[in-house]
C-alpha cells in the first residue's frame, strides 16, 4: 500500500519516487524482520512449555555418587615413613642396650680381643676411642639378630611371594653365614697375618704396636669377610628371582675369580697371606653357591613337571 497516495506521486520529481521508493521498501523490509521475530519469539516460548509440561512428571536427574578415593600415594608414603622410624628406633634401642652392657664389661672381653699382645697408648683420649670402637664392634654383632629382624619386619609387606618365602627360610642361615666369617676372620686370617706381618718387620724395625692400628687391623680381617660369606645366600636370591642361573655363573667363572682376588686384596691387610686365605674360602663358596643354585633350579623345573 502506497503511504503517499497516487496524486502525491504524480507531483513529484523523478529524484523524489526514488527517494520515496527507497523509503517505501525499508519500511517493508522493517515489519518483515519484526514478524520473524514475533514468529521465532513464539516458536521458543511453544517449545519451552512443552518441555516443561514433559518433563513436569518426572524428577530431576540424580548426580552418581561420588567414589570414596581410595588410599593415595600419599598416604602409603607416610604409612611406610612411620614403619621405618619404628624399625629404626626398635633397632637403635637394642644397639644402645647392648652397647651399654658391652662396655660395662670391658674387663671382661678386654684379653679376648687383645688376644694377650703388648699394645700402645699414644694419647688419653685413644684409651676412649678403643673401648668405644671396639664396644660398637662387639654390640653390632650381639644385636645382629634383632636388627635382621627388625628389618625383615618392615620389608615383609612389599615382598611378593617367592621373595617372602625365601628370605624367611634363609635369614637364621645368612646370620650364621656372617657369625662365621667372622670367627673365620678372628681365628685364622687375623693372627696369621698379624704375626706375618710382625715378623716380617721385626726384621729392620723395633715393633711398637698401638692400640689404634691393631683396632683397625683387627675390624679389617673380621667384618668383611662375614659379609664376603654371605656369597651363597646372595646368589640363591637373586637365582630365585631369575637374575641369575647357574649356567650364567659358570660362564664367568674365571672373572668371577679375578672379582674375588680384587676384593680380598682391598679388605685385607696388603700381604700375600691375608689375601690368598681369603681367597681360597671365597672360591669354594662361590662354587658352592653354583652347586645351590643349581640344586634350587633342578627343584622348580620338578615342580613345573609335577603341576
Amino acid at each position: 500500500m502506497d503511504p503517499y497516495g497516487n496524486d502525491y506521486n504524480a507531483t513529484l520529481s523523478p529524484v523524489d519516487k526514488r527517494k520515496a521508493e527507497a523509503k517505501k521498501a525499508e519500511i517493508e523490509k522493517r515489519e518483515k524482520v519484526s514478524e520473524e521475530e514475533a514468529e521465532a519469539e513464539a516458536t521458543a516460548e511453544t517449545l519451552v512449555q512443552a518441555a516443561q509440561e514433559q518433563g513436569a512428571g518426572t524428577p530431576p536427574p540424580k548426580k552418581p555418587p561420588q567414589e570414596r578415593p581410595a588410599d593415595g600415594e600419599g598416604e602409603n608414603y607416610i604409612t611406610h615413613l612411620s614403619d621405618l622410624r619404628k624399625s629404626l628406633i626398635k633397632g637403635i634401642s637394642v644397639f644402645l642396650l647392648v652397647f651399654f652392657a658391652v662396655f660395662s664389661t670391658i674387663n671382661l672381653w678386654f684379653p679376648y680381643v687383645t688376644k694377650g699382645h703388648d699394645l700402645v697408648i699414644l694419647g688419653p683420649l685413644e684409651v676412649v676411642k678403643f673401648y668405644m670402637t671396639m664396644s660398637a664392634a662387639i654390640a653390632l654383632g650381639l644385636s645382629l639378630p634383632f636388627l635382621c629382624h627388625f628389618i625383615w619386619q618392615f620389608v615383609k609387606p612389599g615382598l611378593n611371594e617367592n621373595e617372602s618365602k625365601f628370605i624367611g627360610l634363609y635369614s637364621p642361615v645368612m646370620l650364621l653365614l656372617f657369625l662365621g666369617g667372622v670367627a673365620f676372620g678372628y681365628f685364622i686370617i687375623h693372627p696369621l697375618s698379624y704375626e706375618f706381618l710382625l715378623g716380617f718387620g721385626a726384621v729392620n724395625f723395633d715393633i711398637m704396636v698401638s692400640a689404634q692400628e691393631y683396632m683397625r687391623f683387627l675390624l679389617m680381617t673380621t667384618m668383611p669377610v662375614g659379609l664376603l660369606f654371605e656369597l651363597p645366600i646372595v646368589a640363591l636370591f637373586l637365582g630365585s628371582i631369575g637374575l641369575l642361573t647357574a649356567d650364567s655363573m659358570k660362564k664367568v667363572r674365571r672373572w668371577s675369580y679375578v672379582a674375588l682376588a680384587v676384593i680380598s686384596a682391598l679388605i685385607t691387610p696388603p700381604d700375600f697371606i691375608s689375601q690368598l686365605l681369603v681367597l681360597i674360602p671365597m672360591a669354594i663358596l662361590y662354587e658352592a653357591s653354583i652347586w645351590l643354585v643349581r640344586r634350587a633350579e633342578r627343584r622348580q623345573e620338578q615342580a613345573a613337571v609335577a603341576e
